[in-house]
């Protein structure tokens, strides 16, 4: 096998328009082992991306050895991402979590199960028959839990508690894409399917550095580039990703323009008569609207907000329009930046005018950025009701109510599901009073992060944290739970094409580590929740009996699941739902014949108002009179909330490399991984560079209104006036006791879009400023797109912005 750290992608194998991709199995095994030192190998798939690679993880002496790319796979075709190729060994960090552990004054000790249950059983029970009841609970989830973990902490929410509020770090990935799929098709679920790759003539990227986030894809795609009749390429994207180095047509954008691009592109679409006339008359709503908006953004004027060529617009309206079967994705350069939903909702709207939908090689991808996203929309972990369900339709709601055989009104749908900042604004507020958060680190991840660990570290908020590290979020806790982890549990989930994967347990979690679906089992029976009878509220005890309960509320919904099984699911290929006795081997495509899933009596919502987010009511909707068209939805462009100044001169983007993942709890801790890209760096573009007096390896400080970070230069592409910072990195990357800051959401502003509620992490203000010389540091290497980071050197105090401070705990 090729060296995968520095050639993430692996060797193609070129194929032509309508083949089958062909097999690759890529493969790793620890210290110099080969397949006969495996005892067993057991069944699964990725959980460090979303496209949902299936593998087989390899067992010897009760520990996992290895993984191998599942050649059966419809995904993946047995490829595998350099971050499951080696990110398995975090299971084995010698500083995972094996106890409980409680908070006694300004530290955490080990306990027993007991003790920890006991302690938020007693506080849970303490506000649940106090004054607010439910509206003191909240719960912020993860987008990597299985989705029967899922949908048994959205049951234990909604009609054990009865509290809205709840979400997940999928807010930060998922939500816009969830936002831009109901708004234009009435409910969310992706269109297409990952084979409209093999058929396409064309591809366009929108804001995806589909190369780093997810390499299993663009394996695929670069596999049809290298073959017969390739299909074109376009990228929209401020950096020069791999994605931009590859495609026919890159385009620069400035931060924040995306809505304003695509306007413009769908002038030209539609101008130059590139649109399906017949299609639109068919099946369409809000076309004349579209084109009165649309009007106003011409070649000339979208070149001057985005600060890209016209003549590149042109050519990016030809490329799309020329196309015969057009495939896109959409990911972080559109879901989290200004205009979010409105923006994401232009590449359906180009979609649904050109009739490029239900077909093969007419696909989009609204991406999920985590690999159990899709599962916390489906099951209502993050808020929404379950089964795709609409919180505003009495009907939707009286039908969980009856299946749960719980009172109507003990299922919040009085307004809409609260969003994960709204949650920590309660915390800070102190209306939310226990806080629960289960696989994930806000304190590295969300925004303003010097005002996250302030709310975290308040003494009235009873935190409780449920995860497989001490990470940065769990220093802050009242209560630490030690998690089982992918490897150590079984559970069902589903990647961005709807296809649904089985992972089977491997080996036994650490300790006393516990699989989360345990946990939350736990809290249900210790609080006793019951149904309308007096019966148990929650009856389940294995992950398939949660399953065959989740069938029976997918029933009828957009996501029926009825026809799986953990039997079908063993042995081959994942399957997509839908999946009912009617379409036994799941559903390719959605929307085939044009009929779209807005009637409603069975849409997801009634809609928003792009630019400002306010809520269509029932009577609004029905007025519209869909009768299963899709609604073509636009806004005029608005300049972000923020925009460079004479103290914040450039414009911030973040993002992600290759080789970590989220905050690298996991990936931090996989060797090969942790050597690839040990530590932040910041891109800048040269003459930004020569600006500020600024050469490859210094040490630089960044700073915006809200705090300030240190990270090595490193010189590249990146369009003039922006420069970019990778995410995952926090405080304990280094030495735990080492607190310089160097997380890049010191620096990030607290707003959101107005219906997707994600929030905005690609349009802040900063300044930089040189704080040493780079002494040699050499260039990062091995280079992918900015990926790798330079070597470490000495670091000197913070400079700009307010103190990034860090605490050890609540005092």
């Amino acid at each position: 096998m090729v060296d995968r750290i520095a050639d993430p992608w692996g060797e193609r194998t070129p194929y032509g328009p309508g083949q089958q991709w062909p097999v690759r199995v890529d493969r790793y095994l620890a210290d110099g082992r080969t397949d006969a030192d495996v005892d067993r190998w057991v069944q699964s798939a990725s959980v460090l991306h979303s496209n949902g690679d299936a593998l087989d993880i390899g067992v010897a002496e009760g520990r996992i050895v290895g993984v191998r790319g599942r050649a059966v796979d419809r995904i993946n075709r047995g490829r595998v991402d350099p971050k499951d190729l080696y990110g398995w060994q975090a299971n084995h960090s010698p500083d995972r979590l094996t106890r409980p552990l409680v908070r006694d004054g300004d530290r955490l000790v080990e306990t027993d199960w007991d003790t920890a249950m006991g302690r938020i059983v007693a506080r849970s029970k303490e506000l649940l028959d106090g004054p607010g009841g439910w509206g003191h609970f909240g719960f912020y989830t993860t987008g990597q839990l299985f989705l029967e973990e899922y949908y048994t902490l959205g049951v234990i929410g909604k009609a054990g508690l009865g509290t809205p509020h709840m979400d997940g770090n999928t807010r930060l990935c998922t939500a816009t894409a969830a936002a831009a799929m109901k708004a234009s098709f009435g409910t969310d679920g992706q269109p297409g399917s990952y084979t409209d790759v093999d058929h396409c003539d064309a591809i366009a990227l929108w804001g995806h550095n589909v190369a780093e986030t997810q390499t299993v894809l663009w394996m695929r795609m670069l596999d049809r580039r290298r073959g017969p009749n390739p299909p074109a390429m376009l990228a929209v994207d401020p950096r020069a990703t791999p994605v931009a180095r590859e495609a026919d047509l890159h385009l620069a954008v400035r931060n924040g323009t995306n809505v304003a691009l695509m306007n413009g592109l769908l002038r030209e679409i539609i101008r130059r008569g590139w649109y399906d006339h017949d299609y639109v008359e068919a099946h369409m709503l809000g076309f004349d609207e579209l084109c009165r908006i649309v009007d106003g953004y011409p070649p000339s004027r979208v070149a001057d907000i985005c600060d890209v060529p016209a003549a590149d617009v042109e050519r990016a309206a030809e490329l799309l329009g020329a196309s015969q079967r057009l495939l896109s994705t959409v990911l972080q350069g559109f879901y989290q930046s200004n205009q979010a939903t409105a923006a994401a909702c232009g590449v359906n709207n180009l979609h649904l005018v050109r009739g490029m939908i239900g077909r093969p090689g007419a696909g989009i991808y609204q991406m999920n950025g985590q690999p159990t996203a899709q599962n916390t929309r489906e099951t209502g972990a993050d808020g929404d009701l379950p089964g795709l369900r609409n919180w505003d339709n009495q009907r939707h709601v009286e039908e969980l109510a009856r299946l749960w055989n719980v009172d109507v009104d003990t299922i919040p749908h009085w307004a809409p599901p609260t969003h994960a900042m709204q949650i920590f604004r309660y915390a800070e507020q102190g209306s939310i009073k226990l806080l629960w958060i289960s696989a994930t680190n806000p304190a590295v991840s969300l925004p303003e992060l010097h005002r996250i660990r302030q709310i975290l570290s308040r003494p009235e908020l009873f935190v409780v944290v449920q995860d497989l590290f001490l990470t940065e979020t769990a220093e802050l806790a009242d209560v630490v739970l030690p998690a089982a982890t992918w490897g150590e549990k079984t559970g069902t989930f589903t990647s961005v094409d709807r296809t649904v994967h089985i992972s089977d347990k491997a080996v036994d979690p650490p300790g006393e580590a516990r699989p989360d679906l345990d946990i939350f089992l736990d809290y249900a029976r210790r609080m006793d929740f019951r149904d309308r009878d007096g019966q148990p509220l929650i009856d389940w005890s294995g992950p398939e009996e949660v399953f065959e309960a989740w069938k029976e509320c997918s029933r009828g919904r957009p996501c029926d699941y009825t026809g799986i099984t953990y039997e079908k699911l063993r042995g081959g290929s994942g399957i997509q739902w839908p999946c009912t006795d009617e379409h036994p081997d799941g559903t390719e495509r959605l929307y085939t014949d044009g009929h779209f899933h807005t009637d409603p009596d069975y849409c997801e919502t009634y809609g928003h108002d792009l630019a400002t987010g306010a809520e269509f009511t029932e009577a609004e909707y029905r007025a519209k009179e869909p009768k299963g068209r899709a609604f073509l939805h636009t806004v005029d462009y608005q300049p972000s909330p923020e925009v460079p100044d004479d103290q914040h001169p450039l414009l911030l983007t973040t993002g992600r490399t290759v080789y970590q993942f989220h905050t690298r709890t996991k990936t931090g801790r996989a060797p090969q991984l942790n050597q690839a890209a040990p530590d932040v760096w910041v891109e800048l573009n040269p003459a930004d560079a020569a600006r500020f007096g600024i050469v490859e390896g210094d040490l630089v400080g960044v700073s915006s209104a809200r705090g300030a970070i240190q990270a090595r230069a490193r010189l590249c592409g990146i369009r003039p006036g922006v420069v970019f910072l990778p995410f995952h990195y926090g405080y304990f990357d280094q030495d735990p006791t080492d607190r310089t800051p160097r997380a890049a959401n010191e620096l990030t502003i607290t707003a959101w879009d107005p219906v997707s509620k994600q929030p905005l992490f690609k349009v802040a203000a900063v300044a930089v400023a040189k704080l040493a010389d780079g002494r040699g540091v050499p260039s990062p290497a091995p280079t992918v797109g900015g990926s790798a980071p330079p070597a470490d050197a000495d670091v000197p105090p913070t400079v700009g912005g307010p103190a990034a401070e860090a605490t050890s705990g609540k005092e």
